[in-house]
């Protein structure tokens, strides 16, 4: 665990895709100690990296754990949940998160057993029991935690943390470093939402994937670069009237080698591009 601020702690996960190797462990992932209790934020791609997350708190606190925080449906951000029921008072997420579970958490949990085999043990699907509409206050003691629930970007049910007592902005995967970008909501509403965030002045930054505290807003820079290059390229390939194939097949070649993972999710990206684009206004 890294401590990145006064009870701030997060783990790095691996820049890589699941595998029997890195058990789920690719999200950053950590919590925030109050005076009170503590909030977990997002917990891991399987049980077992939960547990560890779970007994990395313990070793610095025995304070009860008051929130789990998913910030969005992924299964590398989620399934580490089963590690605290029992010992967390309320599972939080968006309040679009518990039916992106309902409607998702099956497949995922297959894919991550099929994939994972043991290293998957006793992961399950937890929802949350309270959902932020617009914005939400959680006391710890002596600092809150404001969560945001976000319109469409990353996916339909992204939710950002800021601790008011040190000024560090949970992103989650509003914000990728060094991995690309992932386009499972919107890229619309995601560049809108790169808009805004550029506007907040944290003092420290927590993206879902990769280094801790980049430099900010500079962080955002690649990013909306990848993002707005597949929107004018899809949107140039639709007009040219070229097929779906035909752009996974030449849309934002430029970019694929500036990132880790292009070859898993660069033509996934195009694909939900296109299919968002084809039809607007």
């Amino acid at each position: 665990m890294v401590s990145v601020a006064d009870g701030i702690y997060v783990h790095v996960g691996r820049q890589e895709n699941p595998s029997t190797a890195n058990h789920g462990d690719i999200a950053n992932v950590g919590f925030v100690v109050g005076s009170k209790c503590v909030a977990v934020i997002d917990t891991g791609g399987t049980a077992e990296v939960g547990k560890a997350l779970h007994a990395a708190l313990r070793e610095v606190t025995s304070l009860p754990i008051c929130y789990v925080i998913n910030t969005h449906v992924h299964p590398d951000h989620i399934f580490g949940n089963a590690a605290f029921v029992g010992d967390a008072d309320h599972f939080v997420g968006h309040v679009k998160l518990a039916a992106a579970m309902a409607n998702r958490g099956t497949n995922y949990l297959n894919a991550v057993k099929r994939d994972l085999g043991e290293a998957a043990k006793g992961t399950e699907v937890i929802v949350p029991d309270l959902g932020v509409e617009d914005v939400m206050t959680l006391e710890l003691g002596d600092r809150a935690l404001t969560l945001r629930a976000w319109p469409t970007a990353h996916t339909d049910n992204d939710l950002t943390v800021y601790d008011e007592k040190t000024a560090t902005l949970w992103l989650a995967d509003l914000l990728f470093v060094a991995r690309i970008p992932v386009v499972d909501g919107s890229v619309r509403g995601w560049l809108a939402a790169i808009q805004q965030l550029r506007s907040l002045r944290p003092a420290h930054v927590i993206p879902g994937h990769g280094r801790i505290d980049p430099p900010w807003p500079e962080a955002l820079d690649a990013e909306e670069r990848y993002l707005g290059l597949l929107v004018k390229e899809v949107r140039s390939a639709i007009k040219a009237d070229r097929t779906l194939q035909q752009a996974v097949d030449t849309v934002g070649l430029s970019e694929r080698d500036k990132w880790l993972l292009s070859d898993s999710f660069h033509r996934r990206n195009v694909t939900a591009v296109f299919a968002e684009l084809e039809w607007e206004d």
